[in-house]
């Protein structure tokens, strides 16, 4: 796991403070977070493109949202997310979306076009920010299981995908058997994710059906 060094802490804590006095600092901050106290995985040995897990810059920028949403109310609050979001580059915006299950329910209709707009892009990256514990709480059905197969064209390992087992329903092993069909037809390697989502046939027929809300 990546600890962060006392300089880095330092400008954590000082950007922090620097927000906390002037909001709109958060700007500044957030674009040089990287640079600032790095772009390392959180935990290399296991996840070491960060998809997992995310990054030294992504928990930053996570740290300084959190700052931001005590100091703001929340229509200010959402403006200031999305302008991070829409200006940012790839690393910003998967900060904003890596953060989003920490900030407060005024963001949550903000959120939901964020993580559509992350989950049509071709970046792995935000791809798997996208796929995050906010996605598993607020994304509906068919916009989550939509979610798991950009993951699976794309390569995002499923690990990324916050409570994958419990959401997993019959008509997303539906569509994960038919891009397996699609792939052995093309010749093409059927990878290790696809084939433990198709191995979860028999664990589902023995939990309850789901409800309408994607939930049992």
């Amino acid at each position: 796991m990546v600890v962060l060094h006392t300089a880095k802490h330092g400008w954590l804590a000082g950007a922090e403070r620097r927000v906390r006095a002037r909001p709109a600092a958060v700007r500044e901050e957030f674009a040089l977070a990287g640079q600032a106290v790095g772009t390392e995985p959180l935990r290399p040995a296991t996840d070491p493109q960060g998809l997992v897990f995310g990054t030294a810059d992504d928990r930053a920028r996570a740290r300084l949202l959190t700052v931001l949403a005590e100091v703001l109310p929340d229509r200010l609050l959402e403006n200031e997310i999305e302008r991070l979001y829409r200006h940012g580059g790839d690393a910003e915006r998967r900060g904003v979306l890596r953060a989003l299950e920490l900030l407060p329910d005024s963001v949550v209709r903000l959120g939901l076009e964020l993580v559509a707009d992350g989950l049509s892009s071709d970046d792995p990256r935000l791809i798997a920010a996208a796929m995050g514990p906010f996605a598993a709480e607020h994304l509906d059905q068919e916009r989550w299981r939509q979610g798991v197969m950009a993951c699976l064209l794309t390569g995002v390992t499923l690990s990324a995908v916050a409570r994958l087992v419990p959401r997993t329903d019959s008509e997303l092993l539906r569509m994960a058997d038919g891009l397996a069909r699609e792939r052995r037809a093309a010749g093409r390697e059927i990878g290790p994710d696809l084939r433990s989502l198709l191995g979860m046939t028999v664990l589902l027929a023995l939990v309850p059906p789901r409800s309408p809300d994607g939930r049992r």
